[in-house]
């Protein structure tokens, strides 16, 4: 008898055991296991944007992955390598279904090419235990690895009372028309970076590898109280301008010491500032000049492109340039090919004609960046910086450094 009531009992504790860990199962999957079901395209375009805050450069595996966070909101999706944060929310009603919320790591590795060809227009998502999410349509599925949400690290986005307006086209501009011009030198990391100073309503952004140097000027429609001085990874600025959207909506620019947010629409790009004390660039351009002429920036541009032809070096692509009273001379040399000459017609205001060299491909980066019919080029002879405006705005400059041949 006591042999059966031991064994009973057994069973019977055994039994309850079982009982009250499949309702703790239930319970965890009903109040943790996030499933939902969303359009392939919504979800694709925000993953491809938090993506790009994921380093092949990283150490700490979890930071590899993407994080999603289900509410009855939205879904939260964001990525960070500690140096860039990506965040970007989608509200709930862009989402076709939330049956659970919850919080979970996916390996981003795979992720967007999975749902890129996915075949169906929706995709459903369901965390099947704690570290596995199913993804699925009709016809296709996948069973993916997780990473637990809580190895995660704590990453603050934050913001502050003041901050710098600025809408999303005339973010984009400014990137496009000063980013080239920085360094890819890490020897000399704060040229890799684009240098952003406010005082009061002007915004100037500087970008310079000390060949070449490009300043973007805007009126600010407010007036910021305190000065702003800091410098931003120039490779970050870069995925900004990804997948900042070329439209009239209005982009919040908030400054730490430390750190800048640029919050848009449902998207918050934060990233680490470079440290240190950008050069005083104010003196490198001068305020008189001896030569300027202004010709037309499609003609100057084309000149410049069928010159570098026969450029005798890839590397630096060496052109000259000569003023032949309103005539203006483009030509360069290979001594195994030849050598070309290209005329276009200037305007000048003086009588002396002056001879200089320099990098077409510098040249032909610095003009991509103008969209006027008229391009003014200010020099103080072949050994000094070329300045180049814009006939009708002079809110940007561009200036290359000549190269002196023998």
């Amino acid at each position: 008898m006591c042999k059966m009531y031991g064994n009973k009992g057994v069973n019977i504790v055994f039994n309850i055991f079982n009982t009250n860990n499949k309702n703790n199962i239930k319970k965890r999957k009903k109040e943790y296991y996030m499933k939902f079901k969303i359009k392939k395209n919504i979800i694709l375009d925000q993953l491809v944007n938090v993506s790009k805050a994921i380093s092949s450069r990283n150490i700490i595996p979890i930071l590899n992955g993407i994080k999603f966070e289900l509410t009855s909101e939205g879904l939260t999706l964001m990525a960070s390598d500690t140096d860039l944060t990506i965040k970007s929310f989608i509200p709930s009603d862009k989402i076709e279904s939330i049956d659970s919320t919850g919080t979970i790591i996916i390996q981003s590795k795979f992720l967007i090419d999975i749902i890129r060809k996915m075949p169906s227009d929706v995709v459903n998502f369901e965390v099947i235990d704690d570290l596995k999410i199913m993804i699925y349509t009709e016809h296709s599925k996948y069973n993916l690895n997780c990473l637990n949400s809580l190895d995660y690290p704590q990453i603050d986005i934050e913001t502050k009372d003041e901050y710098i307006n600025l809408k999303a086209t005339d973010l984009k501009t400014l990137i496009k028309q000063v980013i080239f011009a920085i360094s890819t030198q890490e020897s000399r990391p704060l040229l890799t970076g684009i240098n952003i100073k406010v005082n009061g309503n002007v915004l100037e952004a500087i970008a310079t590898d000390s060949y070449r140097l490009a300043k973007k000027t805007i009126i600010l429609d407010q007036t910021i109280s305190e000065p702003v001085d800091i410098v931003i990874p120039g490779k970050n600025v870069d995925n900004l301008d990804k997948i900042l959207e070329d439209n009239e909506e209005n982009v919040e620019i908030h400054v730490f010491n430390n750190k800048i947010l640029f919050r848009y629409e449902h998207v918050d790009f934060q990233s680490n500032l470079l440290n240190g004390t950008y050069p005083n660039t104010s003196s490198f351009i001068p305020n008189d000049f001896i030569f300027i002429i202004t010709t037309k920036l499609n003609d100057l541009f084309s000149s410049i492109d069928r010159a570098a032809l026969l450029a005798q070096s890839k590397e630096k692509n060496i052109i000259k340039m000569e003023t032949k009273e309103n005539m203006l001379e483009i030509s360069s040399f290979a001594s195994e090919i030849g050598k070309v000459e290209d005329y276009i017609e200037i305007d000048k205001n003086t009588s002396e004609d002056i001879s200089i060299s320099f990098s077409a491909k510098y040249m032909m980066d610095a003009l991509k960046t103008f969209s006027s019919d008229d391009i003014t080029i200010f020099m103080n002879g072949d050994s000094k910086p070329i300045i180049l405006k814009s006939a009708t705005d002079e809110s940007l400059i561009q200036l290359i450094l000549p190269i002196k041949t023998y």
